[in-house]
């Protein structure tokens, strides 16, 4: 899967594709290391400050969708400048549990019968945030959710702090407004401070405001969360569980997401 992006015009020349080899593997280790370690003050079992690599286990069984900057050297492990981590439902037996498995009780998707697919460790380079990266990543994610006939994508997202009563406009928001239908809502695996204000000391406009623009993203093309905020001690973020219903995305957002693919020329 490849995807050339308007950026071959302009400084940038841009491309999506799945990992290929270590080196692919190496440069998104890097990029996530600027993102979630420099930038965010995370940690973890794996992090390799020397080699400034953000790892885990479950890297070896993802898929790792990337944005790759053609202007940048590859043997420099430089060139990716975004990327997403994907893992299907049918790699979950070799791995024995999804990411999120930590997080949230993920039962009601288990028992949903559909295909599922988890998305995590998505990033983009700072140099390129605010483009057209980002689209191009969601382009590239739609067409692997067609070529795989997935049904539900799913993943942690997060609000930077390890503190929830932070986000208490934005989490009570999501709670009031964009809760999981029941035979979907997975709920957190933690008791924590968070507990939703009641609808009438919401301010639409704070909530909005202060919610991470991908959480909002998710939520135009239809997502909603699980129950519960769980608080990530090693990468000191609050995360929600994100549910995209594949069947439930709105026409509007389908077209869109398929028109993007098509457009771009993916294979």
């Amino acid at each position: 899967m490849s995807m050339a992006g308007p950026g071959c015009a302009q400084a940038h020349q841009l491309t999506v594709r799945l990992a290929a080899n270590e080196n692919d593997l190496r440069a998104a280790q890097r990029l996530r290391y600027r993102v979630f370690i420099e930038e965010m003050g995370g940690t973890g079992d794996l992090v390799d400050h020397g080699a400034r690599l953000e790892r885990d286990r479950f890297d070896a069984i993802f898929d790792h969708l990337l944005l790759i900057d053609e202007t940048r050297d590859p043997a420099a492990s430089d060139h990716v400048v975004g990327a997403y981590r994907l893992l299907p439902d049918t790699r979950v037996t070799p791995a024995g549990q999804f990411y999120c498995d930590d997080e949230f009780d993920l039962t009601p998707l288990r028992h949903s019968g559909r295909r599922l697919l988890e998305l995590g460790r998505s990033c983009m380079d700072r140099s390129h945030r605010g483009g057209i990266g980002m689209l191009q990543l969601w382009q590239g994610l739609a067409q692997y959710v067609l070529d795989h006939d997935i049904d539900i994508l799913f993943g942690a997202a997060s609000f930077h702090g390890a503190d929830p009563k932070r986000w208490a406009q934005s989490l009570s928001w999501l709670h009031h407004h964009h809760l999981a239908p029941q035979e979907l809502r997975v709920r957190a695996r933690q008791t924590n401070s968070f507990a939703p204000l009641a609808r009438d000391l919401l301010d639409r406009r704070v909530a909005l405001a202060q919610m991470p623009s991908l959480i909002r993203a998710y939520l135009r093309l239809g997502g909603v969360v699980g129950e519960g905020a769980y608080v990530d001690p090693a990468f000191r973020t609050t995360d929600v569980c994100i549910i995209l219903d594949t069947a439930a995305m709105s026409a509007q957002a389908r077209a869109f997401t398929l028109r993007g693919t098509a457009e771009s020329g993916q294979a």
